[in-house]
């Protein structure tokens, strides 16, 4: 196991030439656009926008998000939703071929052009922004969180397909951009070898008014009926991505030593075949919470004793952050992003290991709670 290392520090001479260009270009506008395709508490990317759109609103800017679903409404900033498929299969299709509703991507676009800026969170929303840019000439911003799956780690050809059409739109619809910020350096260097874009890095930050240590989770206790048990939080949607299927395997070597233990998992199913396998592998000590509402997700990370998560890729992880302001400990896998963002009171380990992910999270669970006894392996 390898303790996570002190983050954000590493500054090369190049970041000291663009850093602050994003700051210049917000001083300059009064009028900014943000958009983004789904505006929603389980998207991470749309958590950060509505972050990103109250701190603008605060600093005396007109804010306005343009997006393809919403369930976030911010205080003094207006949602434009432009609509999309309800099918979690069509809604894939349309967003690869969103340039081609025309008369959708043209009634929207007249409108960016009363904004001083434009800032991008993910295809296909780029392609409104580099329209703007062509034709407009408004200044564009393009932030970058990480292509939304890395092919490799889908096990069907079509989905790693769509993928790499995503990775082809996306540097189609930034050769424009006035200016790139990544969420990580991690981020930051795959954005480089991905697509050619050099960008400053801007950590996103949890929402400090929602996570922070003294909320009750007692509320949460009760409903789940979990009682006084030790309990296991994941955060974030179930896919492939995020290994929840290493995440039960581990935590299921976890139940021999804690028998009591329990697994709760907060997220959305978005790929069935694969939610169908992770099933298969659960007892009943495996809790799927579904879909948490914004204003509850605080009580669920104040219910846990620690925050356990096997994703294999990361760009950047929001939960993991609102976790730490929760004070609770962080067991994850050790690469990049990962040892950005984990905090000293974290354990980061071997890569798909799950015999030292369990033990991981055995001492953390046992460090938390003391009083746990543990059962011979």
């Amino acid at each position: 196991m390898k303790r996570p290392r002190t983050s954000h520090l590493d500054h090369n001479s190049k970041d000291h030439l663009i850093r602050g260009t994003f700051s210049k270009l917000i001083r300059e506008a009064n009028r900014v656009a943000i958009l983004v395709p789904d505006f929603s508490e389980y998207s991470g990317n749309g958590r950060v926008a509505a972050v990103q759109a109250e701190e603008l609103v605060k600093e005396g800017k007109e804010v306005v998000i343009f997006t393809l679903r919403a369930r976030l409404h911010p205080r003094h900033v207006k949602v434009f939703v432009l609509g999309m498929p309800r099918s979690l299969f069509w809604e894939r299709i349309y967003t690869l071929i969103f340039p081609l509703d025309l008369i959708k991507v043209f009634k929207w676009l007249k409108k960016l052009k009363r904004f001083d800026l434009i800032i991008s969170h993910f295809y296909p929303m780029n392609w409104l922004a580099f329209l703007a840019k062509r034709f407009y000439g408004k200044k564009y911003i393009y932030w970058y969180h990480g292509i939304v799956n890395p092919p490799s780690l889908f096990p069907r050809f079509h989905e790693r397909i769509a993928t790499w059409l995503d990775i082809f739109l996306t540097k189609l619809t930034t050769r424009n951009v006035d200016h790139a910020v990544s969420v990580s350096r991690s981020a930051q260097k795959e954005l480089k070898e991905l697509i050619g874009l050099d960008s400053e890095v801007i950590y996103n930050k949890p929402d400090l008014k929602k996570f922070h240590k003294g909320v009750d989770g007692s509320e949460i206790r009760r409903k789940l009926n979990l009682g006084d048990a030790p309990v296991i939080l994941n955060v974030g949607r179930i896919c492939p991505q995020k290994g929840t299927h290493l995440l039960v395997q581990a935590f299921l070597l976890v139940k021999k030593r804690i028998p009591n233990a329990k697994l709760v998992i907060v997220g959305k199913h978005t790929f069935d075949y694969y939610s169908k396998q992770v099933k298969k592998l659960c007892d009943d000590s495996v809790i799927f919470a579904g879909f948490v509402p914004d204003d509850e997700l605080p009580k669920y990370y104040a219910m846990s004793d620690i925050y356990a998560t096997c994703s294999l890729w990361e760009a950047h992880n929001v939960p993991v952050l609102e976790a730490q302001a929760c004070g609770k400990p962080v067991i994850a896998f050790d690469f990049d992003f990962f040892r950005e963002e984990v905090d000293e009171n974290g354990i980061l380990v071997e890569r798909e290991n799950i015999e030292k992910f369990a033990e991981a999270c055995i001492k953390k669970l046992k460090e938390v709670r003391p009083e746990l006894q543990l059962q011979l392996s």
